[in-house]
């Protein structure tokens, strides 16, 4: 579909088939559809999700709680989660989405209505046992994923930090050492490259982690 005019047959017709009577264009609204009395049921339509869009949508609340987002299917890649994403907007906004694909098939994705989030405890969790492991504050808030500081990589430091000082170690040695009970995992892992297993047990600095460490030093020493 090239123009937001070609969305308009196929939603027309979803409402009509409801029930609705059905205009376009009516006052500053997209779609209007009326039924036995109800309150309007207000559609706004692009081709693509936008900002524009939704502050639109929003703009329309003021007139009726039935408010609808009309939109082409996204397609592509990213698409499963584009829609995902704005389809949880929609619903944290009491939004209504309706997607049309290139066919023409209209399917509601989401109804208007007030929008309660149930609280994922497990994730809850898992961002405080980060917040605790992480020593210091070595990341600027808003940074890209690229080059942030984890929790792993801070005890992968240490690791790395150890034997740069002291050779190869058993990883035993290296917990025991630098207070980081999974040093054994964390360099048989070997995420980032930075190790070498000279023998069962026994751990080297790679090439990589000496370049790691220097690479790193300002967030070591954030931590340190």
């Amino acid at each position: 579909m090239e123009r937001e005019q070609d969305l308009y047959p196929p939603i027309k017709a979803l409402l009509e088939r409801q029930g609705y009577t059905v205009k376009g264009e009516v006052g500053a609204a997209d779609i209007v559809a009326l039924r036995d009395g109800e309150d309007p049921v207000i559609v706004e339509l692009k081709l693509r999700f936008s900002l524009a869009l939704f502050h639109q949508a929003i703009t329309r609340l003021r007139i009726t709680d039935q408010v609808y987002i009309g939109v082409c299917k996204p397609k592509g890649r990213t698409a499963r989660r584009a829609l995902k994403d704005n389809l949880a907007l929609c619903r944290r906004l009491g939004l209504g989405l309706i997607t049309v694909r290139a066919d023409g098939t209209v399917e509601v994705q989401c109804d208007p209505g007030p929008y309660a989030p149930r609280k994922d405890k497990i994730k809850t969790a898992r961002l405080l046992r980060e917040f605790d492991r992480l020593e210091g504050d070595p990341n600027a808030g808003g940074a890209t994923r690229y080059g942030i500081v984890t929790a792993y990589r801070q005890d992968a430091l240490k690791c790395a930090a150890h034997l740069a000082e002291n050779g190869a170690c058993k990883g035993s040695d290296v917990a025991k050492a630098t207070g980081v009970p999974g040093a054994t995992r964390v360099m048989r892992d070997n995420h980032y490259g930075w190790f070498d297993k000279v023998e069962k047990g026994i751990y080297g600095l790679s090439g990589a982690g000496q370049e790691g460490l220097k690479h790193w030093a300002y967030s070591w020493e954030q931590a340190d």
